[in-house]
């Protein structure tokens, strides 16, 4: 069954993630409000949608996760962070580099789902402190990137670009070798994520790991 959600900000709430459909879609409606975006988070849903349809919330049955003792490095890439090819930071280009992976064309997808009203909320969510960004820079140029919300010690990574090789695995491994994370949370599978470690894990076990401790940031 899915679930109808008000657009009133004095009612914000979703129903339990177990109740989510076979899709993993378990609501539509409501609004991306920060605390409305916030509460998904620390329930294991998150917004997923176009700007053809309304808001839909997922909470897929398995995640697709990376603990921070399964990261894979491969020889070649060690040897290209050990060069300082890239320079890394963190929070100093949030808005470019969510513009950048709504902009990325992706093999099998047709359009994006990072719509100006998901770049206005997520930004908002940077603001306070929830949402963070891991730049790479080439030369002085943005060359890849990740972004994600950080909430009990759980990275949700929502979306990464590359315009050059390595760039956005470098984001990755940075966000993981650098941040104290109980895991990265990649949402669903792809090869790329697999080859780093990547692991699928149940909703169940997913959510009992995030809620061992109240939220933090970074």
């Amino acid at each position: 069954m899915v679930f109808n959600l008000d657009f009133d900000s004095s009612r914000v709430s979703f129903p339990h993630p177990e109740l989510a459909d076979d899709d993993g879609l378990l609501a539509i409606g409501g609004d991306l409000s920060v605390d409305r975006l916030i509460l998904a988070y620390e329930n294991g849903i998150f917004p997923w949608f176009s700007d053809d349809s309304p808001i839909m919330w997922y909470a897929p049955h398995e995640r697709f996760v990376i603990f921070p003792e399964n990261l894979k490095i491969s020889k070649s890439m060690r040897k290209t962070l050990r060069s300082n090819k890239f320079k890394i930071t963190v929070d100093q280009a949030f808005k470019e580099v969510i513009e950048n992976c709504a902009k990325i064309n992706r093999k099998d997808q047709d359009g994006t789902w990072i719509t100006a009203d998901m770049i206005h909320a997520y930004s908002e969510l940077n603001k306070v402190n929830y949402a963070h960004s891991i730049e790479v820079w080439y030369n002085n140029e943005l060359v890849g990137g990740l972004y994600g919300i950080y909430i009990n010690q759980v990275f949700c990574g929502e979306s990464m670009f590359s315009t050059v090789s390595d760039a956005s695995k470098a984001a990755l491994i940075y966000l993981i070798t650098h941040f104290k994370l109980k895991f990265v949370d990649c949402q669903f599978h792809t090869p790329h994520l697999a080859s780093m470690g990547g692991t699928s894990i149940s909703q169940h076990e997913y959510l009992s790991i995030l809620t061992e401790q109240h939220a933090s940031k970074l």
